[in-house]
């Protein structure tokens, strides 16, 4: 997916967004209409073997970049060489984030990325399960060997205000875990590591996570009845 590429470029775009709508409540509808002709493109292209129609995609295409590159000011060659890697039936991506409790109070990680603090994550590997996925993201950036014991919900990061936006679609999975050894041991992706009260929360990276998010994870964790969230 060209993961940190795609990173970079956009959190360029971070503070111009917060400061267009800091209240809003999914991403700019310019930013979703470009993603969804990115992905029909992307899976004409599969599909479509002639010659002609493999044009109009690869128009659609373009213009899906010059789009995301005018909303963000960054140059539309990243994000061509981001969609021109890219094949394939257009999926969304999967992230898995774990909330791990002690005491009261929720581990969480500080990306070296941006300085701010989410819940320990990332994208979901081939051959991962939803749950070894999380579980591992714990274990390789804090430290701990925890068990995921619910999926507390699956939200689509498009409709809350993650920022930046992303120009894939990102389905989030959050699951409630429980440790069973380690210790904090900071990484070189998340160079502290901590458990924080509800709230006493650090500054967050909201491209990762957001506050209503987590509070729901304490409610999940307190009351494991809770049905699983979605949307």
């Amino acid at each position: 997916m060209a993961n940190e590429n795609a990173r970079g470029i956009l959190l360029v775009a971070a503070r111009a967004i917060l400061e267009e709508d800091a209240s809003m409540a999914a991403e700019p509808r310019l930013w979703t209409l470009a993603r969804k002709l990115q992905a029909l493109a992307q899976t004409g292209l599969e599909f479509n073997h002639n010659e002609y129609d493999r044009d109009r995609y690869e128009t659609i295409a373009k213009i899906a970049a010059e789009l995301m590159a005018a909303h963000c000011d960054a140059p539309i060659e990243k994000f061509e060489q981001i969609f021109g890697e890219q094949s394939g039936y257009a999926t969304p991506k999967v992230d898995v984030r774990s909330a791990v409790f002690r005491e009261g109070k929720i581990l969480m990680v500080r990306e070296a990325a941006d300085g701010l603090w989410t819940v320990p994550g990332g994208w979901a590997d081939v051959n991962d399960s939803p749950r070894e996925a999380a579980e591992r993201e714990v274990w390789e950036e804090s430290g701990f060997r925890v068990k995921a014991t619910k999926l507390a919900a699956v939200y689509d990061r498009a409709k809350h205000p993650h920022v930046p936006p992303l120009p894939f679609h990102v389905y989030k999975m959050f699951f409630v875990c429980e440790i069973l050894s380690g210790e904090a041991r900071p990484s070189r992706e998340t160079p502290e590591v901590g458990f924080f009260a509800l709230e006493a929360l650090p500054p967050l990276s909201v491209s990762r996570v957001l506050e209503f998010q987590i509070r729901r994870l304490f409610e999940h964790a307190a009351n494991p009845a809770l049905a699983v969230e979605f949307d």
